[in-house]
């Protein structure tokens, strides 16, 4: 059983920046990784994912601003977030599969998430 702990999130204003990490209690270089958000009244939804080989793939509304990483040496994951804007408030959680799930919501395993809140 993999377990995932994100860490990073906070206030920051508009514009600004923030870098939530994830670290798996287990060797995750052969698990498919990626962030969702869920803000409030929202559904959850992908927001990137990346690969065993590290090809990465975003939602449309975080491309340019957003990158995700993966230090399969430390067992973690890593979401840079620039130019933030305060429809990214959200709570932030990472999750892992062995299969590709990319964005969409079937993967296995879910951290508890962290908060993220933008304001203008």
């Amino acid at each position: 059983q993999v377990q995932l702990v994100e860490s990073g999130g906070g206030s920051v204003q508009s514009g600004g920046s923030l870098r939530l990490s994830c670290e798996a209690s287990a060797y995750t270089f052969s698990y498919y990784m990626a962030w969702f958000r869920q803000a409030p009244g929202k559904e959850r939804e992908g927001v990137a994912a990346i690969d065993t080989n590290g090809s990465t793939r975003y939602a449309d509304s975080v491309k340019g601003r957003f990158t995700i990483s993966r230090d399969n040496a430390k067992n973690t994951l890593y979401l840079q977030m620039n130019s933030l804007k305060p429809e990214d408030t959200a709570i932030y959680y990472c999750a892992a599969d062995r299969r590709n799930w990319q964005l969409l919501l079937y993967y296995n395993h879910w951290g508890q998430g962290t908060q993220v809140t933008v304001s203008s």
